[in-house]
């Protein structure tokens, strides 16, 4: 148990002769949200912009939520620093961006994306 009064409600409950099992369930749940595009390039790609992500992992988290949801869409990366590590973490921009399967540039957009 995690705590004391978890403890006691456990005991009170054995004390009354009632069975339980404790943290034997795991229910998943989705929060309702929207993600607005910094850019929506005339050709589908959808530039997201960054300097960091604010809220920690919260941000870089929202991110992978949106590209599981909406698989078929082209979201990529324009850091300002993409060699800058992620605050609180020994990763960069541009390692994070790799590590779950972004594209990324720095500093500008690339001409290729723009094709």
């Amino acid at each position: 148990m995690r705590n004391a009064f978890e403890r006691s409600l456990a005991a009170s409950l054995k004390k009354r002769k009632m069975g339980f099992e404790y943290e034997t369930l795991k229910l998943p749940y989705t929060q309702s949200h929207s993600y607005t595009p910094d850019f929506v390039l005339a050709n589908g790609i959808i530039i997201e912009s960054k300097g960091h992500f604010r809220r920690g992992a919260g941000e870089a988290a929202k991110m992978i939520a949106v590209r599981d949801q909406h698989p078929h869409l082209d979201i990529r990366f324009v850091f300002y620093n993409a060699h800058a590590r992620i605050s609180g973490q020994k990763q960069t921009y541009a390692q994070w961006a790799e590590k779950n399967g972004f594209l990324w540039a720095h500093e500008e957009i690339p001409d290729e994306w723009l094709k």
